[in-house]
C-alpha cells in the first residue's frame, strides 16, 4: 500500500470516529442533562467518557510492560461498556431526549435507576483518576533499547572483556603480550593396510604414534590498553632474587613455600617456584660452609 493509500484510510478512519462520537455524544449530553449537568457541564460529559476511551487506546498502544498496557486495555474496557450502557438507557427511555425526564431517573425500577445514577455521576471521577494514572504511565514510559542501537555500550563491553582477559593471561612482571602456548591437538593414529602375504606370518605389532603438539596457537584475546597497564617497572631475575632474600631472610625453612614468596614479592607463581628452590639451595649451602668451619675449628682447638 502507498502512502496516498494509507493517508486516505486514516481520513476515513477519523471521518467514522468523528460521526460516532457525534452520534455517541448525542446521548450521554442528555444522560448528563437528566442527572443535573448544566449545559455547558452536558455539553462536556461526552468527552469525558468517549475522549478516555480514546486516550486509553493510545496508552495500550503506546505502553510495552504488561502491567501497564493491562491497565490501559482495562480503562478503556470499562468505559467502552459504560459508554455502551448509557447510549442503550437513552434509546430505551424517549423522555431523555426531550428533555421531559425528572431529575435522577434514568428507569422506572429503583434498584436499576440508582445504579445508572451511580454509573453516569462516577464517570467524570474516574477520568480525572485514570485518565492522570494513564498520563503519567505515558511520560514515565521508556521505550526498549533494540539490538543493535546501543553501539557504544557494545564497545565498551568488548573493551571491558579483552581487559578481564588480558589480565588473567598477563602476569605484573611480564609487559606486553604474554606468549601463548599452543594446545595439544593429538594425531590420528595411522590405519594399518593389510598386506596379502603367500605364507602365513605372525601378525606384525602396530606402534603407536606420539601424540605431536599442534603448531596452531589460541585465539588472541587482545591487548591492554597502556592507561590500564601497572606503572611498576620491569624487574630482572637478579634483581627478584635480591629482593626475596630480604623479605625472607628472618623466614624458617618451613616458611620459605613459593606461595609466600609469590606474596611478598608480588610476582608469578612460576617465578615463585624458581626464588623458592634458589633460596633454599643457598641455605643448603650456606649451612654445609658453616659445618665444615664448625670441623675445622674443633680440628684446629
Amino acid at each position: 500500500m502507498n502512502r496516498t493509500a494509507k493517508v486516505l484510510l486514516v481520513l476515513a478512519l477519523v471521518g467514522v470516529v468523528a460521526m460516532a462520537f457525534r452520534v455517541s455524544w448525542n446521548a450521554l449530553r442528555d444522560v448528563a442533562r437528566a442527572i443535573g449537568a448544566d449545559n455547558t457541564g452536558a455539553t462536556l460529559y461526552p468527552f469525558v467518557v468517549d475522549g478516555l476511551m480514546a486516550l486509553a487506546l493510545i496508552a495500550a498502544l503506546v505502553l510495552t510492560e504488561p502491567a501497564a498496557r493491562k491497565f490501559a486495555l482495562g480503562v478503556l474496557a470499562a468505559y467502552t461498556l459504560a459508554s455502551l450502557v448509557l447510549n442503550y438507557v437513552h434509546g430505551l427511555v424517549p423522555e431523555l431526549h426531550g428533555g421531559s425526564v425528572d431529575w435522577g431517573r434514568l428507569a422506572d425500577w429503583d434498584p436499576a435507576n440508582y445504579a445508572l445514577v451511580l454509573l453516569a455521576t462516577s464517570l467524570p471521577v474516574g477520568s480525572i483518576y485514570f485518565g492522570s494514572d494513564l498520563v503519567a504511565k505515558i511520560l514515565h514510559h521508556r521505550p526498549d533499547t533494540r539490538p543493535g542501537d546501543d553501539t557504544d555500550g557494545q564497545k565498551t563491553t568488548e573493551i571491558e572483556i579483552n581487559r578481564s582477559m588480558s589480565d588473567l593471561e598477563e602476569s605484573p612482571d611480564t609487559p606486553g603480550d604474554t606468549p601463548v602456548e599452543p594446545s595439544a591437538d593429538p594425531i590420528p593414529l595411522p590405519v594399518p593396510v593389510p598386506v596379502e602375504l603367500p605364507v602365513p606370518v605372525e601378525p606384525v605389532p602396530v606402534v603407536s604414534a606420539v601424540a605431536a603438539e599442534s603448531a596452531r596457537p589460541r585465539r588472541a584475546t587482545g591487548r591492554v590498553p597502556a592507561a590500564a597497564r601497572t606503572s611498576r617497572p620491569t624487574r630482572t631475575a637478579d634483581q627478584l632474587l635480591d629482593e626475596a632474600r630480604r623479605l625472607t631472610a628472618d623466614w624458617s625453612d618451613k616458611e620459605l613455600t613459593a606461595d609466600g614468596i609469590r606474596k611478598a614479592v608480588r610476582t608469578s607463581a612460576e617465578k615463585a617456584r624458581g626464588l623458592r628452590d634458589t633460596l633454599k639451595a643457598e641455605r643448603t649451602a650456606g649451612s654445609a660452609v658453616t659445618d665444615s668451619r664448625q670441623d675445622v675449628t674443633a680440628a684446629v682447638g
